[in-house]
């Protein structure tokens, strides 16, 4: 059975996360204090606590979902001898998860992967005055639906406005996202075309869309002065939907990643085709466990979050 592991993403974030890590496993506490050190903040505090508005923050929830994601992979190591080279075939994750996947696969070491993040999440809140950008949910449309919708809804009063496929989770779940009033033709529009639901998000920025693209400028620069190795196995790239292994390369699709679509549905669709029959979602919530579900039934999927978890999953290897 070839395993796949697969990385959270924003919104699988909550007040407690992590906790009952770090009280079961010593390098869990030490992955957590190394990353409040890298970043000068008390992260693991606000993660074990909240409140649920501040750790909801993105400055806060990347870094925070990645340090629980290799919190879990280093107890797995630890406590039994886990290596993921041996193990798993691939990886990848799911918007910020994909710097989890490239952290847990040795790309970036802890630190610099936790700073990077900040500054993603800094950069891409400040790329979008508040109020001007939107993200919508459109459940129960495809891919080529949502981007029909996109194509019609990006002219308004005021000329054409940015509106594109943000994420492509699969499962009929498809994320538009751009400037506010398109976002808003966009989900009058898939209502008008039968489409399930549709619904704007309480998101503090448009997301995955060209007017990230200030925010995409400042990871270009952040990236090129990031020390970065081969990963330990191959990463499938949210940008490509294809595995990749290569430090420029990755660098690359990394920076093209802000302002592009999720390509999750088909990143399922290629570690399937290669023969992956059981995913592991790793870190924080079960949502791409769920969404495994509706992508690739007939694979097994389940989640690692809970010391129960990481004792389960050794067992099973």
């Amino acid at each position: 059975m070839s395993l796949a592991f697969v990385f959270p993403g924003q919104g699988s974030q909550a007040p407690g996360m992590g906790r009952d890590l770090a009280d079961a496993f010593p390098i869990a506490r030490e992955t957590f204090q190394e990353v409040d050190d890298a970043l000068g903040q008390k992260l693991s505090k606000l993660m074990f606590e909240g409140p649920a508005e501040e750790l909801t923050l993105t400055a806060n929830a990347q870094p925070a979902l990645m340090a629980v994601s290799v919190a879990v992979c280093r107890a797995l190591a630890k406590e039994g001898g886990f290596e993921l080279s041996r193990v798993v075939s691939l990886v990848a994750g799911h918007s910020l998860g994909e710097y989890s996947a490239l952290t847990a696969a040795g790309t970036f070491d802890l630190a610099t992967a936790a700073r990077l993040l900040r500054l993603r999440g800094d950069s891409m809140q400040k790329a979008v005055p508040a109020g001007q950008g939107a993200m919508a949910a459109l459940l129960g449309a495809e891919a080529d639906l949502a981007a029909a919708i996109c194509a019609e809804a990006e002219t308004g009063e005021k000329g054409k406005e940015v509106v594109q496929v943000a994420n492509d989770n699969g499962g009929g779940q498809v994320v538009i996202s751009g400037a506010k009033a398109a976002v808003e033709r966009g989900v009058e529009i898939a209502k008008a075309r039968g489409v399930k639901r549709a619904m704007l998000l309480p998101v503090s920025a448009p997301f995955h869309c060209a007017m990230m693209a200030p925010a995409a400028g400042a990871m270009r620069e952040a990236l090129e002065k990031a020390a970065m190795a081969h990963p330990a196995v191959p990463v499938v790239a949210n940008v490509t939907a294809a595995p990749v292994s290569e430090p420029a390369v990755i660098r690359d699709l990394l920076v093209k990643q802000v302002t592009g679509t999720v390509r999750w549905r088909e990143c399922i669709a290629a570690m399937v085709a290669s023969g992956c029959t059981r995913f592991v979602e790793v870190g924080s919530g079960k949502v791409l466990t769920g969404l495994m579900k509706r992508n690739a039934p007939e694979a097994t999927a389940s989640a690692i979050n809970t010391p129960a978890d990481v004792e389960a999953f050794l067992k099973s290897l």
